[in-house]
C-alpha cells in the first residue's frame, strides 16, 4: 500500500506525520532519535547520520487513535509501518483543548485551585499543591505545619490511587482482564476517603493558598489505617498475578526499551526515568515540605523497559503506603490554614455576627488578594514525574502568567524513541507504561 497523507479535513498542519518523501531530513532524524540534545557532549547534526529509506510504496502511514481509552485519553499516534514493524511514529496532540494555563490569567489566585485541579485529574492534589506552593513563595507566607502534614498525606494517598489505576488499565492493556477489576477495586478504597474528606472523589480544589479548605474529619486516623491495611496484602496478589506471570512477562519483558541517556536527554522523570536506572526522587533529592523528615526507598530498575515501568510503580504504591504510615503518627494540632487575613476568610459563624466578617469575606472572593510582584518556580514529585509550576506575578489579584511543567507532556516525547522498531502489537503495551494523562498534556 502507498504512502497517503490524512485529507485536509482531518490534517493537523506540521504536527501530522507526513511520508517519508515529504519529511526534512532534521524531522526524520528527531522522529526516530538520532538527535538527541545532551547536556553533555556533542549534538550529531543531520549530516552526521544516515537515515535508511524505505522504498517507495514498501510502508503506510496508519493512526492510532484519537479514542478513548485505548491511548489513555485522546492521544494520536501516527505511525509509519513496515509489515507490522514500527518504522517511525509521532504522537499528535491537542484534542483535548483545555487551555488551562491561560485559563488562569483571567482567574484571581483565590480560584486558582478550581482550576489547576483538573489538569493531571488522576493526581488532583499534586495540581494543588504546586500551584498553592508557588503563590504562597510569592506572598512570603507560612503554611502552618499541620496544613503542610495534611497535604502531604493527601499527596501520597493520591499516588497510591493513582498507580492503582495504573495496574488496572495497564493489565487491560496487556490482557489482564482481572487485574483492571482490582485496581478499580482498591482505587475505590482510597477515592471514598477523599470524599469523606473533601466532599468530592475528584477535581476537589481543597489545598488552597494559605492551608487546606477544611481539617480532617473525625476518626481519619482509623481510616487511613484501615485503606493501608486493606491495600497493603492485595499488592502481594497483584505479584501473584502479573510479576511472575509468563504471558505477562513476554508482552512487558524488553518492551519499549529506553537508556538512561536517551531518558534524561528527553527530559523524562518519575517511573520513566528511574526504570533507567537514574535514582532522581525530587522528595528525596531537592526535599520539599517535610519529606526529609520520613524514611523511603527511591525504586529504581534496570533494564527501561515496559516491565521495569510497571514494577516500580507497583512498589511505589508500598513505599507510599510507608510514607501515610509515619505521616500519620506525625499530623501535629494546630491551625489548618494560616490566620493571614490578607489570604484567608473569616470563619463562617462570623459572618452572622459581625459586619467586618461579612466585608473582609466578600472582598476576599470578589476582589481577591493581591501577590507582590515576582516571578517563582516550584517542582515536586506527582506520580507521573516532575510537576512544576511557573508562576509570574505583575502585583495584581491574578497572575500574569501560569505555566505549568506537565510530566505527561515531557514524558510523551519518549515514546517515538520507545515504539521504533517494535511491533505495533506492543505499541499499546508502551503508550501504557508511559501513564500519560492529556489533561496534562493539553492543559
Amino acid at each position: 500500500m502507498r504512502s497517503r497523507t490524512a485529507s485536509a479535513e482531518t490534517s493537523e498542519g506540521r504536527q501530522e506525520m507526513a511520508p517519508r518523501g515529504a519529511t526534512e531530513r532534521a524531522e526524520l532524524l528527531r522522529e526516530e532519535g538520532a538527535v538527541l540534545r545532551l547536556p553533555e557532549g556533542p549534538t550529531l547534526s543531520p549530516q552526521d547520520v544516515a537515515i535508511e529509506v524505505a522504498g517507495e510504496g514498501e510502508t503506510m502511514i496508519i493512526n492510532m487513535g484519537p479514542q478513548h481509552p485505548s491511548t489513555h485519553g485522546v492521544l494520536r499516534v501516527m505511525m509509519e509501518l513496515d509489515g507490522e514493524t514500527v518504522v517511525r511514529s509521532k504522537p499528535v496532540i491537542g484534542y483535548l483543548h483545555t487551555g488551562m494555563e491561560k485559563t488562569a490569567e483571567d482567574l484571581m489566585y483565590i480560584q486558582g485551585s478550581t482550576n489547576v485541579t483538573r489538569m493531571d485529574y488522576l493526581a488532583n492534589f499534586f495540581n494543588e499543591n504546586v500551584y498553592s506552593m508557588a503563590v504562597e513563595q510569592l506572598l512570603g507566607i507560612e503554611v502552618p505545619p499541620r496544613a503542610t502534614w495534611i497535604r502531604m498525606l493527601l499527596c501520597e494517598l493520591n499516588r497510591m490511587s493513582s498507580h492503582l489505576l495504573f495496574m488496572a488499565t495497564n493489565g487491560m492493556d496487556v490482557g489482564a482482564l482481572s487485574m483492571m477489576i482490582y485496581g478499580w477495586r482498591e482505587r475505590e478504597l482510597v477515592l471514598a476517603f477523599f470524599e469523606k474528606v473533601t466532599g468530592l472523589r475528584m477535581n476537589h480544589n481543597f489545598i488552597r493558598p494559605g492551608g487546606v479548605a477544611a481539617d480532617l474529619p473525625a476518626g481519619w486516623r482509623d481510616d487511613v489505617k484501615q485503606i493501608c491495611n486493606l491495600i497493603e496484602p492485595r499488592l502481594d496478589e497483584y505479584d501473584e498475578l502479573l510479576t511472575g506471570q509468563p504471558i505477562f512477562q513476554e508482552r512487558t519483558q524488553g518492551v519499549g526499551v529506553l537508556t538512561p541517556e536517551q531518558a534524561v536527554a528527553l527530559s523524562a522523570t518519575g517511573p520513566i526515568l528511574r526504570s533507567t536506572g537514574v535514582e532522581w526522587d525530587l522528595r528525596r533529592d531537592m526535599p520539599y515540605q517535610y519529606y526529609d523528615q520520613l524514611e523511603f526507598d527511591v525504586i529504581v530498575g534496570q533494564y527501561g523497559d515496559a516491565f521495569d515501568r510497571y514494577a516500580i510503580r507497583l512498589n511505589e504504591i508500598r513505599e507510599s503506603i510507608k510514607l501515610v504510615r509515619q505521616i500519620i503518627e506525625l499530623v501535629p494540632g494546630g491551625d489548618y490554614r494560616t490566620q493571614d487575613k490578607k489570604v484567608t476568610p473569616p470563619p463562617r459563624a462570623r459572618i452572622d455576627e459581625s459586619m467586618e466578617a461579612l466585608i473582609h469575606h466578600f472582598k476576599l472572593f470578589t476582589e481577591g488578594f493581591r501577590v507582590p510582584a515576582g516571578e517563582v518556580y516550584v517542582p515536586i514529585e506527582s506520580p507521573r514525574g516532575e510537576l512544576g509550576c511557573y508562576l509570574v506575578s505583575d502585583g495584581s489579584a491574578k497572575p500574569f502568567r501560569l505555566h505549568i511543567r506537565a510530566p505527561s507532556f515531557a514524558n510523551l516525547q519518549t515514546l517515538p524513541v520507545m515504539l521504533r522498531g517494535g511491533l505495533i502489537a506492543d505499541a499499546v503495551a508502551i503508550i501504557s507504561s508511559i501513564d500519560p494523562v492529556m489533561g496534562d498534556v493539553d492543559r
